[in-house]
């Protein structure tokens, strides 16, 4: 039986007989505060339904031809099509209702429904703030919830026009897609869409505070709106966020030439949400820890910035111009990662034009990794059905790929990219394309043949690895100099060859002058083949540093020549330019990761050039990438001996760092991360309760927080001091810290709490699950955690098939035993993975937990040997 699945094969033979036009949705809020009307529903259920009542028109194909619509409802209570009643008992069956019979031409179906609130962030989620007591409510689509609220035909291309009406509870805003109007009743209804997907559909209820502006150009104006829950309001800096949104207006409405498609842009910050955003037409949901509470970094800044401009131009590329199947989701979320991160580069007064780091030190490292598992894939995926999409948001579709869009771009040209894209917006406004139709586009703009080049980058898994050939004579005179591509073998169990690809890269030479590496030749050329020569640099003298994809054009592994190698160890904090920098430790972990570079050397090589980092956002990934290298990477018998040497230097850069700098809060986060000896901790107590200070450094709710988990973690704080820390912060973000700092307390107790609560019981709802996770997990508790192996093993099948599938995720990741670094977990896995018969998805995230625990393994032993 299909249960919740939906075929790639179902979904053609669908549209080839359908053409949907229109959605009439009705749904009966006025209960939500109250928990919705008493009933029970299926997985994700947040205790409440709703009344949900669909009208749809069609058109058929084929006389008396079959077909089904979606629902996933807990009751359905009236099925109507063509003005004959139906009866749901037997025709509503594993989320769908049969619809037999269809007449050619147009059909009319109406669906009532009870409908299910969810806690899950998955359909319609609510949420009710411990502030205020008030109900919250938004929606999650993406991929196939529409149908957890309305019946309705999920999948991308069966686009039609959606006309919500809403009755809601008194005192509540409503909004959607279009405009929101003026309510009568409590009931708002709203004016019918443009043609749109269903899973790009949005609704947004409650008592929310808002901010509106407006974006003008050439005479028009757009309205914005900003929304959160009144408990944040205070907190809301809706005129940098007005500031960020209005420069991605006027730079993709320049790139794309093509107005903003839709009727008004509200941005909705939404409590417990799953994802970072969502690109709803005209009503994006944001997750609202990005309305910061606390002092951040600028590299939260960044991030929240990149955040809000890959939603908008996902107006343009998803939601104007939609993909025909999820297998192009990869050029979906890439296509609005390269142009969010190009936008903050290239925009006039940006504040953040250093972003390629940023995107070269955080998302490509996740793609390299991504890529070296036995789960990788090609770009442009087989997606064969629903389950296959859920678990290919990661990081091929998005950091791989957006990787891949880059070196397309400097491939054919940026000018040429923009308006071979120009030309597909107006092509296809409206409407569904698959990738064929963009490289067309692209063709047609730059001359360049891309079918060879979409074969070998979109169609072939694995990462390439550069390497510098060089010959020198007893001058220093270069001699010869070549770039040689490798293609390592695939992961074991993962499906494809290695292949060699072409690759449009820089090569940059870099001397040492006054201490400080500086650039003084860059040459960019085609690599393809095993080896290709640069003549460019033939009869000069060697410069200090060469590095290959300088500028970080293309996706590969690239590694240093010894020369370059010895002069980067010594010097790497010394470009005087962010970019090189982040390529080199980006080259360096991946060194580590790989275990070509001792995990203890790694650490000596960060100590040695983290104080002359200037990025804030590469010393907070350089801080994640030591403490993960020391946990899992390192010896264990040398462990406590590097964790010891990082912590005591963390503190002093802390005590170094300038007052109130971004520096000094990342330092004091390290810090406190990882303070181990009484005197750590005393100081972390300190800090906590007021008896200790460094100058500068706002002991916040946040910090507050992490300082108290740490305390927690290691036996210093108790449940009277975290009751006595929440007590101060009554919101929802100081449940979740309680609920970690709980779960962290290391006690055999606490840890079969933590357990019960995620395992045993389906009653957290996602955010606080999440919570709990992150704090039952702590490495420097192993020897605590070893007996959850067998617990775990015994129990994920049944977590996968009872959990709705972000609330499996979360579990099946999260406790998978990570930290139980040794070959009998491996075996413990092989056996699982022997026995169990999981289904595809399943099976493809234990393979992926389980080659964390071989690489680890690898990397230890070459640690030790060091």
């Amino acid at each position: 039986m299909p249960g919740t699945n939906l075929t790639r094969d179902e979904a053609q033979e669908r549209a080839r007989l359908l053409t949907v036009d229109a959605y009439e949705i009705d749904l009966d809020l006025s209960a939500a505060q109250e928990g919705g009307a008493p009933g029970s529903a299926e997985d994700g259920s947040a205790g409440g339904t709703y009344r949900s009542v669909t009208t749809v028109r069609f058109d058929v194909a084929e006389a008396g031809a079959d077909s089904f619509i979606d629902l996933v409802a807990p009751a359905v209570r009236e099925v109507v099509l063509n003005g004959e009643t139906l009866d749901p008992a037997e025709v509503f069956k594993d989320s769908r209702i049969a619809l037999t019979g269809l007449r050619a031409g147009r059909n009319d179906l109406t669906v009532v429904a009870d409908c299910a609130y969810t806690n899950t962030g998955e359909g319609l989620h609510r949420f009710v703030d411990p502030v205020d007591q008030q109900a919250y409510l938004y929606t999650q689509f993406e991929v196939p919830d529409a149908r957890r609220v309305f019946a309705s035909f999920e999948q991308p291309d069966l686009k039609a026009t959606f006309q919500f009406t809403v009755k809601a509870p008194e005192g509540w805003t409503v909004i959607s897609n279009s405009p929101t109007p003026e309510p009568s009743d409590n009931v708002w209804r709203f004016e019918p869409t443009p043609r749109i997907s269903t899973y790009i559909t949005a609704l947004i209820a409650g008592p929310y505070h808002s901010v509106h502006s407006s974006y003008e150009k050439d005479g028009r104006t757009v309205p914005l709106g900003i929304y959160c829950r009144p408990s944040l309001a205070e907190h809301l800096d809706a005129d940098e966020i007005f500031a960020v949104t209005r420069q991605g207006f006027e730079w993709f409405q320049e790139k794309f030439d093509y107005d903003y498609p839709f009727a008004k842009y509200d941005q909705l910050f939404v409590p417990e949400f799953n994802a970072g955003a969502m690109e709803n037409a005209g009503a994006v949901t944001i997750r609202d820890q990005y309305v910061f509470r606390s002092k951040v970094t600028d590299a939260a800044y960044e991030v929240r910035a990149e955040t809000i401009l890959h939603e908008l131009a996902h107006m343009w590329f998803g939601d104007l111009v939609t993909m025909e199947w999820w297998n192009d989701l990869w050029l979906n979320e890439s296509f609005a990662t390269y142009t969010s991160i190009a936008c903050q580069a290239y925009a006039p007064g940006s504040k953040w034009p250093h972003s390629w780091t940023t995107f070269a030190n955080s998302m490509k490292t996740w793609a390299y990794r991504q890529d070296q598992l036995p789960s990788t894939h090609p770009i442009m995926a087989e997606i064969n059905d629903l389950d296959d999409v859920l678990v290919n948001f990661d990081g091929i579709t998005y950091a791989k790929g957006a990787s891949v869009l880059k070196q397309l771009v400097a491939y054919v040209g940026m000018d040429e990219f923009f308006q071979g894209v120009q030309a597909y917006f107006k092509a296809h406004a409206y409407g569904n394309t698959r990738l064929s139709d963009l490289l067309g586009a692209l063709e047609e703009t730059s001359g360049r043949d891309l079918k060879t080049w979409s074969k070998k980058w979109l169609e072939t898994a694995g990462i390439n690895i550069l390497r510098p050939e060089i010959e020198v004579d007893g001058a220093g005179v270069i001699t010869s100099f070549a770039v040689k591509q490798e293609a390592p073998a695939l992961p074991a169990g993962a499906k494809g060859e290695p292949v060699l690809r072409p690759h449009r890269i820089a090569v940059g030479a870099y001397e040492l002058r006054d201490g400080k590496l500086v650039r003084t030749e860059r040459i960019e050329l085609d690599v393809d083949g095993e080896l290709t020569a640069v003549p460019q640099l033939v009869g000069k003298a060697r410069p200090a540093v060469i590095l290959l994809n300088d500028d970080d054009l293309s996706y590969a592994k690239v590694r240093l020549d010894e020369e370059s190698l010895k002069a980067v160890t010594e010097h790497l904090g010394d470009f005087t330019e962010s970019l090189p920098r982040a390529l080199s430790w980006a080259s360096a972990w991946d060194m580590t990761r790989d275990a070509e570079l001792p995990a203890r050397a790694y650490l000596s090589l960060v100590l040695s050039g983290i104080g002359k980092e200037s990025d804030i956002g590469v010393v907070q990934s350089l801080h994640r990438q030591v403490k993960l290298a020391l946990d899992l990477y390192a010896a264990p018998e040398w462990r406590e001996t590097g964790l010891a040497t990082w912590t005591a230097a963390a503190l002093e850069q802390l005590r170094a760092a300038e007052p109130g700098s971004d520096h000094q809060l990342a330092w004091a986060r390290a810090f406190a991360a990882s303070a181990r000896t009484d005197a750590q901790l005393d100081l972390l107590q300190g800090l906590l309760d007021g008896t200790e200070e460094i100058s500068g450094l706002a002991v916040d709710t946040e910090l507050r927080w992490a300082l108290l988990q740490r305390l927690a973690a290691t036996g210093r704080a108790d449940e009277k001091a975290i009751a006595a820390e929440l007590d101060r912060d009554k919101t929802s973000a100081g449940e979740r810290h309680a609920a970690t700092a709980r779960a962290a307390r290391p006690t055999a107790e606490a840890k079969a709490e933590a357990w019960a609560s995620v395992v045993e019981s389906d009653k957290l709802p996602n955010s606080l699950q999440e919570a709990v996770i992150g704090g039952f997990v702590q490495p420097d508790q192993r020897e605590l955690l070893a007996p959850y192996t067998a617990k775990y093993f015994a129990a994920v099948k049944d977590i996968w098939n009872s959990r709705s599938h972000e609330m499996a995720q979360q579990i099946v990741v999260g406790l998978y035993p990570a930290l139980q670094v040794s070959q009998e977990t491996l075996d413990t896995t092989d056996a699982w993975l022997a026995s169990a018969d999981p289904s595809p998805a399943l099976r493809r995230l234990m393979t992926e937990s389980r080659a964390g625990i071989e690489r680890a393994l690898k990397a230890q032993r070459a640690d030790a040997a060091a």
